[in-house]
């Protein structure tokens, strides 16, 4: 259990990483909004690329800040329900959701995507629009978040299991959750 233990260590510290990188990316598709839409009412100036990066990086948010999101028990869940049952419980719920829900859509969201984000890739698809930016970034960006987001599941049910056979204590963060 210990090197599962490690295992999961390793991928929160690599979920936490990524998510400090994209916190920074809500700032800048911020600022790029701003911008965007002074240049176009301010100054009847518009770019396709300008546009196509602002939801580039509005899309890598979410695709990136999904793990970070799980890591940090941010996601959807009904609290109302979930907070009534003991953390044992709490934990043999999240660990049948992360088998039978979590891992299952990640995995095949991974398998759908990766011929057609390879083959742009491949093809160094880009935009149809006139000055528009490359689209194989943002198509391999599906499959890699999701991999992310299957590793943070993965990470989060070796916590559930070693917490249910007593070698792991939940950490304050994953206590406020559970209790």
């Amino acid at each position: 259990m210990g090197v599962l233990i490690t295992l999961s260590r390793w991928i929160d510290a690599l979920t936490e990483g990524v998510g400090r990188l994209v916190v920074w990316l809500v700032l800048l598709v911020a600022l790029l909004s701003a911008g965007n839409a002074i240049m176009r009412y301010g100054f009847s100036y518009s770019s396709n690329a300008y546009l196509e990066a602002q939801w580039y990086m509005f899309s890598l948010i979410f695709l990136f800040g999904g793990a970070y999101a799980l890591k940090h028990n941010a996601h959807v869940r009904i609290d109302l329900v979930f907070g009534r049952f003991s953390k044992r419980t709490q934990a043999w719920i999240d660990i049948i959701g992360t088998v039978l829900f979590l891992l299952p859509m990640a995995i095949g969201v991974i398998y759908l995507s990766w011929d057609w984000a390879k083959g742009s890739f491949l093809g160094r698809e880009m935009s149809p629009d006139v000055g528009g930016l490359p689209r194989w970034p943002i198509k391999l960006a599906l499959p890699l978040g999701f991999a992310l987001l299957a590793l943070q599941g993965l990470s989060e049910l070796i916590k559930r299991i070693a917490y249910l056979t007593g070698h792991l204590q939940m950490t304050a963060e994953e206590q406020e959750v559970v209790e």
